[in-house]
């Protein structure tokens, strides 16, 4: 008995088959090998064609099945996980109408902002927990502007996650989360945004039909059955954004837990058990893959542009020439807890929302030429990429979020021990690591889903736990943080 996953990326397309009762992976594949294409007609614009991802999974598909030799039939359940905040417009035909408008698209920011000033911000954000900003609906009022003829023409619009399950079933219909991560959810009122589709003008016919998170979202159809080597009638059980799903991979569903990744950016994801905001809208809120009408799980969602770029960066230029990361790590851990005094800001990659849209750059505070060397430069750029989520982490406790666990993938940032205690010693949260990818997680969500998991508990019950580290010399840690805040 096996569980399917697919992880829909703009850079790739990765499917998984999991055993459902040992709950190993037992084939992957992702394609295409090289960095899928992003359409940029303008700057800032960044499209991707639908039907590229359905290629891509076709080709995952097939390698998979092949390599793992199992019996279509064996199939009892498909997941979804995808690259959040695409548009995709279909006609009456369930023909993409244009490339989708994807995540990293920059060109609905001043719509969102018009209706944000509009609205009122406290209006926006009691509802929508967030600012309209460059989000799915603020990219569909610039299609509406920009397209009117084709924007007649359009049917349905999905997240890329409703495409690829259309697809799959022929059936269109998305969930609560994905209208949340789109802007076109009021958490006050319970349905579907009328404020702000109004605002725009915007149809709500337009709007698929909703569906659980968990549950039977359609079933594979004898024409996608034929083109990916399936059995038809397999049930799709499950959808999600990546970064829900990753925090879902990583068996984060309760207030208070919290899933992590640092590679190039860094994104803090925790759980909240009640409707709340950040008056500021220095993070971005929605539902959880969990969260019901009964039962309030919100995502609130923190992204750090400047986190392991710096430590790259450090790596080129600072580092000694050839030495390897585990290398520059034992380096840095020769300097003390708090870097004698040196503190690095990390935020040289662009304008940091959590600083509320400001790009202030990334700094060297503190060197004394007598006493610092490159040890010192190097421990204090990862402690700073820690303070920095430390910074956020402290908004979601404004919030009401109690911080007490972390739950990361043993990858990137996580590599690193100075970048793991310290993360657990200026937090004084547990970090537990784990063994485990977006893919897998989307296959274990469909097992949930389909019922062959009661809960979350029983299906992440196999994941790999690699490490725990515990907080230790918490004082010692807070002492530098405060003196790195001191210098923002």
């Amino acid at each position: 008995m096996y569980l399917l996953g697919y992880d829909i990326g703009s850079s790739s397309v990765k499917a998984s088959l999991v055993d459902a009762q040992s709950g190993k992976c037992v084939a992957s594949a992702f394609y295409p090998k090289s960095e899928a294409a992003i359409i940029a007609v303008k700057p800032g614009w960044a499209e991707q064609e639908p039907a590229s991802w359905w290629e891509n999974l076709k080709l995952a598909t097939a390698d998979i099945m092949a390599s793992s030799a199992v019996c279509p039939k064996d199939i009892k359940a498909i997941g979804i996980s995808y690259q959040m905040h695409g548009l995709v417009c279909v006609d009456k035909g369930k023909n993409p109408l244009r490339p989708s408008i994807i995540w990293c698209d920059s060109r609905a920011v001043p719509y969102g902002q018009k209706a944000f000033d509009a609205l009122g911000h406290e209006q926006c954000l009691s509802h929508l927990l967030n600012s309209p900003g460059n989000f799915t609906a603020s990219k569909l009022a610039w299609v509406k502007e920009n397209e009117p003829e084709l924007y007649s023409k359009i049917y349905k619009i999905m997240l890329p996650g409703d495409f690829i399950a259309m697809k799959l079933t022929g059936e269109i219909c998305t969930t609560i989360s994905g209208l949340s991560e789109g802007m076109m959810w009021d958490f006050s009122e319970s349905r579907t945004a009328k404020m702000l589709l109004d605002y725009y003008g915007i149809d709500e016919s337009l709007i698929p039909e909703i569906r659980p998170t968990f549950a039977e979202q359609g079933r594979v159809s004898a024409a996608a059955a034929a083109e990916l080597g399936l059995a038809e009638g397999i049930p799709v059980t499950y959808r999600a954004g990546d970064q829900p799903n990753n925090a879902l991979s990583l068996n984060v569903f309760n207030p208070g837990e919290i899933a992590s990744t640092a590679g190039t950016s860094g994104v803090v994801y925790g759980v909240l058990g009640e409707v709340n905001y950040d008056p500021k809208s220095r993070v971005n809120t929605f539902a959880h893959v969990n969260h019901t009408p009964e039962q309030t799980r919100l995502g609130v969602l923190l992204c750090i542009n400047g986190t392991g770029i710096l430590n790259s960066w450090m790596k080129r230029n600072v580092a000694p020439e050839g030495i390897s990361y585990a290398e520059m790590n034992d380096l840095a851990a020769t300097a003390p807890i708090g870097s004698a005094g040196v503190s690095i800001l990390p935020f040289g990659n662009g304008a940091e929302r959590m600083l509320e849209n400001r790009e202030v750059g990334s700094s060297v505070h503190g060197v004394n030429f007598n006493v610092h060397n490159k040890a010192h430069l190097l421990r204090a750029a990862q402690e700073g990429i820690v303070f920095s989520f430390k910074y956020g982490i402290e908004v979601m406790e404004q919030m009401g979020m109690n911080v007490n666990k972390i739950h990361a993938g043993h990858a990137n940032m996580f590599l690193s021990p100075i970048f793991r205690d310290t993360l657990a010693g200026v937090t004084g949260a547990v970090i537990d690591l784990y063994d485990t990818d977006g893919s897998v997680g989307a296959a274990k969500g469909a097992g949930i889903g389909v019922g062959i998991y009661k809960d979350n508990s029983e299906a992440f019950a196999t994941l790999e736990k690699l490490a725990v580290i515990e907080p230790a010399r918490q004082d010692e840690y807070t002492q530098a943080y405060e003196l790195w805040k001191s210098r923002m």
